[in-house]
């Protein structure tokens, strides 16, 4: 996060180390609390044993889980860190970041609250929907105040985790193979913004909107790239932020949370706005002129531009491929969600048949 060593990257790492330092702290006193009412740290062993925990301790420790991996997430109200540190990391970091970090909050809150402490069963469900719904919100509307490439996608990087925790807060096979489909989706797609982002940002110094234009003329291969991955993001059929995003809302609608339903629609659509508003100030409009003393656009090398363009296409091919054959992601993702509600395969096989 500091690799640069500048002011920005400084404040945003104080921000992310500070509130992951807290987090870590919960963690670390769950993890103290959990071993000391059960004697293991086994998630298998941990299935039944924690139905032996005392109701407050019980609270205490699936409280104190949710309150740690919600800040790795970064969930409302504890994403603060994300939007501060996100726009300041260089092109790859930011992209590894945006594909992978939050994503491990995402797949603990899973496994914790599936495996050890069902969501149903230890009362957090209600609170999960609104932090769903408030997660999706914030971040959408954060993103469509910003007028920066890389501010935009870390905000959006915020609204997209609010539909996994949805699907995590619906609770049911199809939501939940939703939030499995969605996380693939998101971490090709994601880190492929980022990527065209950071070519923007070579050739022109800036990620800024207002000083951008006129990039679909001299690049409409990368504006191409960008606006495929940009319409996954925003869900258009049938690429494959579509299908994540229609099993999580058909869950929803299901379950009948339908003003959650409307939530994940309503946020859809300012994605699209978002989007559109990059695609529109960085390759359609016409370039501000330049003013005195501003760099020029930098024109890169035929072996910079394969280095910088290949891992998009290969990334643009992802998302094409996971969109126009669901099938097989489809099959796994819902497999993968039964066992999950009903983890008593993966105990058998942990622990040899016993429980």
């Amino acid at each position: 996060m500091v690799l640069d060593a500048n002011r920005k990257q400084v404040d945003g790492a104080v921000k992310y180390v500070m509130l992951n330092f807290v987090s870590t702290l919960m963690f670390l006193l769950a993890i103290g609390l959990i071993y000391g009412a059960t004697g293991t740290l086994s998630l298998a062993d941990l299935h039944s044993k924690a139905e032996n925990i005392t109701p407050q301790i019980k609270a205490t420790i699936s409280a104190l889980f949710l309150f740690s991996f919600a800040v790795k997430s970064a969930l409302f109200p504890l994403f603060a860190w994300l939007p501060a540190s996100y726009h300041t990391l260089p092109t790859g970091v930011v992209a590894l970041f945006a594909a992978l970090l939050t994503k491990v909050g995402v797949y603990a809150l899973i496994r914790i609250f599936t495996l050890v402490f069902p969501l149903v069963e230890s009362g957090w469900q209600p609170l999960m929907i609104w932090v769903a719904a408030l997660t999706m919100l914030t971040g959408v509307l954060g993103a469509a105040s910003q007028y920066s490439i890389k501010k935009i996608l870390a905000f959006h990087s915020i609204s997209q985790i609010g539909y996994m925790i949805m699907g995590l807060a619906l609770y049911t096979p199809l939501a939940l193979a939703g939030v499995l489909f969605y996380i693939v989706h998101h971490s090709v797609v994601k880190a492929n913004l980022f990527l065209v982002g950071g070519v923007v940002e070579r050739k022109h110094h800036t990620s800024e909107l207002p000083e951008l234009g006129g990039m679909y003329r001299a690049t409409p291969v990368l504006a191409f790239l960008f606006l495929v991955s940009a319409f996954s993001l925003a869900g258009f059929p049938p690429l494959s932020g579509f299908w994540g995003k229609f099993l999580v809302i058909k869950g929803s609608l299901q379950s009948e949370y339908y003003m959650l339903a409307a939530i994940a629609l309503f946020v859809g659509l300012l994605t699209i706005f978002s989007m559109t508003k990059i695609w529109s100030e960085v390759f359609w409009k016409v370039k501000p002129s330049r003013q005195e003393g501003e760099a020029t656009a930098e024109k890169l090398c035929s072996k910079t531009r394969a280095l910088y363009y290949a891992p998009i296409v290969v990334l643009t091919s992802m998302t094409l491929m996971i969109g126009f054959v669901a099938e097989p992601f489809f099959q796994f993702a819902f497999s993968a969600a039964e066992q999950l509600l009903e983890p008593s395969g993966y105990v058998n096989a942990v622990l040899g048949g016993g429980v």
